[in-house]
């Protein structure tokens, strides 16, 4: 056990390549081989500790699960469950997590399951804990899940550093988002950032999706720390920070102007994957740089044009529609994707069809509206999908009419060109001062009616934390404004949280406030 324990230390700490060379030497040489039938001998004889430490290693090493050696040392597991100490249940657990579903490893996790919940209230160690919730798994039944958070909120005291970055780990593999355990992780990452290696950023990232746990202040802490010792990291590092960062919505905002700088100053670490990368993140998060966006947006575009060869269909569709989303062109790479389609060869997989499909039609859409010749129309044609309103826009319809007398003075549903849908119109003076009826200004079209959309968007549509617009959303407020509207964009789960006579004054101040259209005028830029 000690032999191979060591080699396994030894073995750990080498790099992949160094690994694989090891592996053979170890495999090949006429020791290992004795030293393994002796461990298969001698397995039913050896104690508790050595035994688990002895699978732990051998699984370690790469010993393939289904020979004779591991399949013996599981079951020998299995027999001498109930003899395990703690410590040796949380080393077999952690083994566990790393092997394949077979006959006998699901067997022992399951007397594994029945032998922690008879436990688990005798368990006082966060770090066995943690061991034993990434081999249970999000397959553990929720009572189990329940107990086994009562057991490290009890200790959560006695919560070091180290622990707080593997609990996150350890929810996110059992798939149970406990707040209070979260939050106080949280705030133990945030005081001790400085100490975290930068793997562990992103594993703590990631886990904050897999639980669907928005946590802006924790955010906010990585990315400052990140931003701080942004010399320390190559491109490449950074570039997979923002992605992590893109996946849960978060703008950190000052990274993305480092990247930004570092792109227009040596653009040669933008191989393909990482190009893309960058294309998604700034479209999603809806950033423009604060300085030099023009030559940014030139040197994407540039990059983009050096892979024509080398992307696929796909990619290409991604790489142009994250382009168009910020209402950049990119002309040569949009030629070749429109030579790609009558030529049909777009076509893909029914699983893709749709989301391809939705693609292709924003960026034909950003074609027309985004170019410097388009005009905005003296007409739109509108349609009235439905009279009746969805049950998360009724607090809206109530609203309005409390607030303009009638429903006649404003249409709801309302589908336009270009496949984009408002949820409420109205129409006011030149002066912005008086709402007019919808009838009248539709039978006398009129320049100087302002035309107002108001569009009740999900959180999901904001940066987290902000009422900064994501990409899609900011396209269409973008491209409503080319058409003649001016947006009104309101979240609408806060609106819902507001008291009815609030949500009145709400609406009237966005209605009638003159910072409302100026603000609008403002953020229509043509990138091109």
């Amino acid at each position: 056990t000690n032999c191979l324990t060591m080699a396994w230390r030894l073995f750990k700490n080498l790099s992949e390549e160094q690994q694989r060379y090891e592996k053979q030497l170890i495999f090949e040489h006429p020791a290992f081989a004795k030293l393994c039938q002796q461990l298969l001998r001698d397995a039913r004889r050896m104690t508790r500790g050595d035994l688990v430490f002895s699978l732990h290693a051998v699984v370690n090493l790469g010993v393939p699960q289904n020979t004779l050696l591991v399949q013996t040392l599981v079951r020998v597991c299995q027999e001498k469950l109930n003899q395990l100490d703690n410590r040796c249940v949380s080393v077999l657990a952690t083994t566990l997590a790393g092997m394949d579903k077979d006959k006998n490893v699901s067997a022992l996790q399951a007397g594994l399951q029945l032998l922690v919940e008879q436990r688990i209230s005798s368990i006082r160690d966060i770090f066995i804990l943690q061991n034993l919730m990434k081999c249970l798994g999000k397959d553990a039944p929720v009572f189990l899940k329940k107990k086994l958070e009562m057991a490290v909120l009890r200790e959560i005291d006695g919560l070091t550093f180290p622990n707080a970055l593997r609990m996150f780990l350890a929810l996110a593999a059992m798939n149970y988002c406990s707040l209070p355990i979260l939050n106080a992780c949280s705030k133990k990452i945030q005081e001790n950032v400085h100490d975290a290696p930068f793997r562990q950023l992103i594993l703590i990232l990631e886990a904050c999706h897999t639980l669907q746990y928005r946590n802006v202040k924790l955010f906010s802490a990585l990315a400052d720390y990140v931003n701080s010792t942004a010399y320390l990291w190559d491109e490449r590092q950074i570039i997979l920070f923002l992605s992590a960062c893109e996946i849960l919505g978060f703008q950190p905002s000052e990274l993305l102007d480092i990247i930004a700088e570092k792109v227009t100053e040596d653009p040669d670490f933008l191989n393909l994957k990482n190009l893309l990368i960058v294309l998604r993140v700034y479209s999603r998060l809806n950033y423009v740089p604060r300085v030099q966006k023009h030559l940014f947006f030139e040197t994407l575009h540039s990059c983009l044009n050096k892979c024509l060869p080398q992307i696929s269909n796909t990619e290409l569709l991604k790489a142009v529609y994250s382009l168009g989303i910020l209402g950049y062109l990119p002309h040569r790479a949009l030629e070749e994707l429109l030579q790609k389609e009558s030529k049909d060869e777009l076509t893909l997989s029914d699983d893709l069809k749709e989301q391809n499909a939705m693609m292709l039609r924003c960026v034909k859409t950003c074609m027309e509206l985004d170019s410097p010749s388009f005009t905005k129309p003296a007409f739109v044609q509108t349609e009235n999908l439905s009279s009746l309103v969805s049950l998360n826009l009724r607090k809206a319809q109530e609203a309005l009419i409390e607030l303009l007398g009638d429903k006649n003075m404003f249409r709801q549903n309302v589908q336009l060109p270009y496949k984009y849908h408002i949820d409420f119109e109205i129409t006011m003076d030149s002066d912005r001062k008086k709402v007019l009826p919808i009838a009248a200004t539709d039978d006398h079209p009129d320049s100087r009616v302002q035309r107002l959309a108001l569009l009740f968007a999900p959180m999901s549509a904001f940066c987290l934390g902000t009422t900064h617009p994501q990409g899609k959303l900011a396209m269409k407020k973008r491209h409503l404004n080319k058409l003649g509207y001016h947006v009104i964009l309101i979240q609408n789960k806060k609106f819902q949280e507001m008291k009815n006579e609030d949500a009145v004054v709400f609406l009237k101040r966005k209605i009638y406030s003159e910072d409302t259209f100026s603000f609008s005028e403002a953020t229509v830029q043509d990138n091109n």
